[in-house]
């Protein structure tokens, strides 16, 4: 027998909706124009998972962090990424207190629920690793002692193309652990005009206020599981899975905890539509931002110029739609 409290009601339903929707729209009003990443910010905080924004330098990427940060009412803390820091300057370390005698941990700015890596691909890949531990478990660990992270936690990420100098790639095992690559990407002529005209006098940022809180994200990411999944929509999503780790330009493809989270954020998107159950296409929509950057090209998929945003669509694209009941109903 199904648990009672395992049930999605459609107050419950409504309610998460509602917030999503509404810490959205507050957003865009920051981040002109580009409702899609937006919109993929909130689908990555429902969903538990960590951002990677990947960009050019002024297009918003640090914004996007500092707005959706303020607009959960979550602490936020962010760390500048060089070359020259070390894995302590993210994790804390231990301080000697002559008069206890004692060592005092003084946490990094890791200890936040709202972390913006900023630039991460120019720090060393030593101190990229000091994330792995905090964004997978949630805790870290400082001459041996752990430390849990405050919940929510999520880690906002931006790199520079990995063209730009002074850049290191991220390792695999760091990339799987972002639930989604996106981009932001210059605005449209109106939208930019629009963006001149808002920051004038002051920035828009000034303006928001909490709409949530730590306790009101806790509740939506619980209520992210509970919507349903139809099994054919399960075996589809094995399906792409499967197909990145057989394809000719791919010599790495998707994990299992990349499957996992494709779709643990088609949940989010569905109930971002105000749904209670998820389609077809939560699953193409979200396909390339959660799998894109887990996979590695073949040598001759890299000589060819070849990308893994249109290898991911490609596989979705020869792979056939389930057939069906994909609802509830």
């Amino acid at each position: 027998m199904t648990s009672t409290t395992t049930i999605l009601s459609q107050q419950m339903l409504n309610h998460a909706n509602a917030l999503l929707r509404h810490i959205a729209q507050q957003i865009n009003r920051i981040i002109i124009g580009r409702r899609e990443a937006v919109d993929m910010a909130v689908i990555s905080v429902a969903a538990g998972g960590h951002l990677l924004v990947e960009d050019v330098p002024g297009t918003g990427k640090t914004m996007l962090a500092r707005s959706l940060a303020r607009t959960l009412g979550c602490s936020f803390k962010r760390i500048q990424l060089t070359p020259d820091l070390l894995p302590a300057d993210v994790t804390g370390n231990s301080i000697y207190n002559p008069r206890e005698h004692t060592f005092e941990f003084r946490p990094g700015p890791i200890a936040a629920q709202i972390v913006l890596a900023d630039e991460l691909n120019r720090a060393t890949p030593r101190t990229q690793s000091a994330l792995l531990e905090a964004m997978e478990e949630h805790q870290v660990t400082v001459d041996g002692i752990t430390y849990a992270l405050p919940e929510p936690f999520m880690v906002i990420a931006t790199q520079n193309p990995i063209e730009y100098e002074g850049t290191f790639t991220l390792p695999e095992a760091q990339l799987d652990r972002f639930a989604m690559r996106i981009t932001i990407g210059y605005p449209n002529l109106n939208d930019e005009t629009t963006v001149l005209r808002n920051q004038r006098s002051h920035h828009p940022i000034d303006d928001i206020h909490p709409i949530t809180d730590a306790n009101g994200i806790l509740a939506v990411q619980r209520i992210v599981p509970l919507i349903y999944i139809d099994p054919a929509i399960d075996t589809y999503v094995v399906q792409i899975g499967q197909a990145t780790r057989q394809h000719d330009d791919i010599e790495l493809g998707a994990s299992t905890r990349a499957l996992l989270m494709l779709i643990r954020t088609a949940q989010a998107r569905a109930l971002l539509a105000g749904r209670d159950y998820v389609l077809p296409d939560d699953i193409k929509a979200l396909a390339v931002p959660v799998l894109a950057h887990r996979l590695l090209l073949s040598g001759n998929a890299r000589m060819r110029n070849q990308t893994t945003s249109h290898v991911v669509q490609d596989v979705v694209n020869s792979i056939n739609l389930p057939s069906g009941r994909t609802s509830r109903s």
